[in-house]
């Protein structure tokens, strides 16, 4: 390629891009604008360019700090007409910085649509939920308890909590199953991973389970939602740890092959019958075994581990044994293969 195909073709994506694109130079005055932030910012670049940003947006703090300060920065950047931004800015070679606005308005106004229907249904659900709680520590309030009572008993609190971790990830579910655009930006797996871990670390002690991690060093960065990749793997630790006898261990396991990033959750526990494995990416249901019945839950997080890895272009895939272990493991494309 020569230097006029190469020009010609920086040209046409500056012109033609949806970002918004800054340049200024080493004095911090604007050189080039396109289109898209003329548009973002409702300004006429003929008026703008050769001025000094800190004059130019005098009443946007956060895209002057942009524009002026050195090395990589990142903020929020507030546009005309009540609309927001991502603004991301860098130094550019040879002096000045160049700044990517990304009109993030939509987004945002989903998200907190997401939010209000979380917190409305888990209102709804909590209250009543509640209610029954309260019932239940009433009832043992009154005089000594029959074995068999107690046993009611403790199944209407077991049953509480599956109610209540089941409302947010049903939303969740429905909202990635609905196609709601994902929150896609280059994700360090192996920080989801030790959050997950360490989120999950006081329940595995009081189960008497140790979790482990074996991963390839260091792991590969993958395009995904950050909160969903950490829930999709808090999920499959939270069955391995749930779902394993005492003084076992449950381990994480990440690594590339060619393309593409796998991750494994083995356990050494109950295990899942061959009969079983055919239902349990089914959505609510759970087995009929009595050690599974006994462990708090709704039926729902393989169904949204599979949803979530799916809308990330991934698979994922289970291998169980009866007594003897569980194994999921999920595969997502690098971020180099987008």
């Amino acid at each position: 390629m020569n230097f006029r195909d190469r020009d010609f073709q920086l040209n046409f994506l500056f012109q033609t891009a949806a970002e918004g694109i800054l340049l200024a130079d080493a004095g911090g005055f604007l050189t080039r604008i396109n289109p898209a932030a003329a548009a973002l910012l409702a300004l006429v670049r003929d008026d703008v360019l050769e001025r000094p940003a800190a004059e130019v947006f005098k009443r946007c703090p956060a895209l002057v700090h942009l524009l002026t300060e050195a090395g990589d920065q990142q903020s929020e950047v507030p546009l005309p007409h009540k609309r927001v931004a991502t603004g991301v800015g860098m130094d550019r070679p040879g002096g000045g910085r160049i700044v990517l606005l990304h009109d993030v308005t939509e987004r945002a106004a989903i998200d907190s649509r997401r939010e209000a229907l979380i917190r409305s249904v888990a209102h709804d659900l909590r209250n009543p939920l509640n209610a029954l709680l309260g019932y239940a520590d009433l009832v043992a309030e009154f005089g000594d308890l029959t074995p068999e009572q107690d046993k009611y008993l403790d199944r209407i609190c077991q049953t509480v909590d599956k109610l209540t971790d089941l409302s947010e990830r049903l939303v969740d579910l429905a909202w990635i199953e609905a196609g709601m655009a994902l929150d896609h930006k280059p994700v360090e797996l192996a920080h989801l991973i030790r959050e997950a871990i360490d989120d999950l670390t006081p329940e595995a002690r009081e189960r008497g389970v140790t979790l482990v991690i074996s991963s390839q060093a260091p792991i590969p960065t993958v395009m995904g939602d950050p909160r969903l990749l950490k829930c999709m793997i808090t999920c499959l630790l939270e069955n391995g740890v749930r779902y394993s006898y005492p003084k076992s261990n449950v381990a994480i396991h990440a690594w590339q092959e060619g393309p593409q990033m796998y991750c494994s959750v083995g356990d050494q526990g109950i295990g899942i019958s061959q009969t079983d494995l055919e239902n349990v990416w089914d959505r609510l249901w759970r087995s009929d075994d009595e050690r599974v019945r006994r462990v708090p839950g709704g039926g729902i997080g393989l169904t949204f581990v599979r949803a979530i890895a799916a809308r990330h272009g991934g698979e994922v895939w289970i291998e169980s044994a009866l007594d003897v272990g569980t194994t999921v493991t999920f595969m997502l494309p690098l971020a180099e293969g987008w």
